[in-house]
């Protein structure tokens, strides 16, 4: 790199260190039920920052989910699904914050197998997505393969209380490379019911107990249910003739 262009490089670098407040944090979650919740919590952001990525219309709701779709398409892995979450706002001018929700699915993301005979389901859940850089203004980046490029298999185990008293398995990492920001953390979260949890590399296996929807789709009750109404349509087309 020519020194003009180092300079510049180097004058950008510190100027946005500068103006980024030593209390700005990352904090991320990923809910695992059927599909994974995902939500991105960027608060305290400088004032500046904030503005300029709010008014730029280079981020919006839909940038961080497609950011991922793009960067697992270019791995080969196109079977990815998203939705959007259920908050419409993701800008939150009180506290110069961005928080942005939205489901992740597919099976390059998580799949599961049926146990035929107790119908318990053993989901495989694959994280590698969240290693991807994100681009929130023309000058300013967050490279989130480097806060947390440590395999899941290496996260802590904690415990998660949700709203309704129920205590969930869970894996947590907190940065230590944070760079610009003062603390980045990401944390998933596993269904309560989960149990033989595995951890391979950034694959997580678990089981569950079947779902009621599985229970009713395999009851005898089902299919003798199905040949008393085969038995009435057979009478009653006989009756009619």
């Amino acid at each position: 790199m020519k020194k003009p262009a180092l300079f510049v490089a180097s004058l950008t670098l510190l100027l946005t260190m500068l103006l980024m407040p030593a209390h700005a944090s990352i904090s991320i979650s990923g809910t695992i039920n059927g599909n994974i919740y995902v939500v991105y919590n960027l608060e305290n952001l400088n004032a500046t920052i904030y503005n300029e990525v709010k008014t730029n219309q280079q981020f919006n709701i839909s940038t961080i989910p497609t950011t991922i779709v793009k960067n697992l398409e270019n791995q080969g892995r196109k079977q990815v699904l998203w939705a959007y979450g259920p908050q419409t706002d993701i800008f939150d001018d009180a506290n110069n914050a961005i928080h942005v929700s939205f489901y992740l699915g597919g099976p390059d993301i998580i799949g599961f197998t049926a146990n035929r005979t107790t119908m318990q389901r053993t989901y495989y859940v694959k994280t590698e997505w969240r290693r991807f850089q994100l681009n929130l203004t023309s000058g300013f980046s967050i490279n989130f393969t480097q806060y947390f490029n440590t395999p899941v298999a290496e996260w802590q185990k904690t415990d998660y209380n949700d709203t309704q008293g129920n205590k969930h398995p869970a894996y947590y990492y907190k940065a230590t490379d944070t760079g610009f920001f003062n603390m980045t953390s990401f944390q998933f979260i596993l269904p309560a019911t989960a149990t033989n949890i595995q951890r391979a590399g950034d694959t997580i296996a678990f089981e569950v107990p079947p779902y009621p929807e599985d229970i009713f789709l395999n009851s005898p009750f089902l299919i003798l249910a199905a040949i008393i109404i085969i038995i009435i349509i057979a009478l009653l087309y006989r009756r009619l003739r």
